[in-house]
Parts: C-alpha cells; structure tokens; sequence
C-alpha cells in the first residue's frame, strides 16, 4: 500500500511541476519589417564600398506565456535591399551598379508585458544568430553572427484574439568583424491563444 501511496505522489507532483513548465496561452506575430544597415562593409575592391541600405521585409515572432506578465520569445525575420554604387578604375573609367544584401536573424528570449485596457506595451532582449549575404560588381560574401535584440513596442486589441502591433529593436551584430548597431522597425497583426 505504501508503494501504491508513493507512486502516486511522486506521479501527482511531477505531472503538476510538468503541466506548469508549459506555456498557459500566447500570441503569433507576423507583419512588414524595415532595418536600416549596411552592405559591403568589409569589401576592399569597390571605391565606393560599404554603405548603408535600406532593407524592408517580415519579421514573424511566436510569444509563449508563462506568467500573466512574462514570456518566452522565438523571433526570425528576413531583410532585403540594397543601394548604387561605383568602382572606378586605374584608368578613371568608373561603372555604376548596385549592391543588394539579404539579412536574416533568428532571436530567442524573454519578454516582459502588461496590459492597460486595449493596450499592451512590452519590453524584451533576444539572442540569437544572423546571417547576411552581399552581392555586387561581380562579386559576393557572406557570414553568420552572433545577434542581439533590445527593444519593445504596444499592441492594440482590435478582438479578443486579434490585436494590432507597432514594435522597434536595436539589432546588433558584428558582421565581418564591424559591429553595426540597426534600428528595426515592425508593424503586423497578432494573433492570440
């Protein structure tokens, strides 16, 4: 009977240690996405090298709650521009074309959130990698990174599981051995559960 008992306590505690270990609801973000960084910052062989661009594209995030106010964040997004540059020879002849760089970044951590009425405001810092790919002028490069991601924004609930969401992120990461400090602006739709 005491076997019975122990079992039967130890199973009780670990499937409530269990149960609270899972999220208990969460949001789904998916929206446009804008970064302002650079292309080229390491390549030698354009005159004009490097330079900022602007980058647009979507950022999508997955929120599980653990707590009312905290939560873990998944968060990945996908950034593409570029800017017109020239290389100008021995000669002085120059050419003009363009530089386009893609910038992908998956972050993981926590968030902190409250709710004022149709408002929630939140605040989060993430880690994770980045991996920019720059081609030009004949030629390309690439590298992965670490990254992180300090920032925060406010979503406004149009319904109970519809919200809308404004957010900015200072991204940083350390592309071909530069540190680049970007600005990321996102705006999007949330879903809840």
């Amino acid at each position: 009977m005491r076997k019975i008992c122990a079992v039967s306590f130890i199973t009780f505690v670990f499937s409530t240690f269990a149960s609270a270990q899972l999220p208990s609801g969460g949001d789904a973000f998916f929206g446009y996405s804008y970064v302002h960084g650079e292309a080229f910052s390491n390549s030698r062989t354009v005159l004009a090298s490097g330079g900022t661009a602007n980058m647009s594209g979507w950022e999508t995030s997955v929120e599980g709650k653990y707590f009312p106010w905290l939560g873990v964040v998944a968060d990945l997004d996908w950034h593409y521009g570029g800017h017109s540059t020239f290389s100008c020879g021995i000669s002085g002849a120059c050419t003009k074309f363009r530089l386009n760089a893609s910038r992908d970044t998956l972050l993981f951590g926590p968030r902190a959130s409250t709710t004022y009425g149709k408002y929630r405001p939140f605040a989060d810092f993430l880690l994770g990698v980045g991996y920019q790919s720059d081609k030009g002028g004949g030629i390309s490069n690439s590298d992965l990174t670490l990254a992180t991601g300090f920032g925060g924004g406010v979503d406004y609930t149009l319904l109970p599981a519809v919200a809308l969401r404004a957010q900015l992120h200072d991204i940083h990461t350390k592309f071909f051995g530069r540190s680049q400090y970007d600005p990321r602006f996102s705006f999007g739709v949330v879903f809840r559960f």
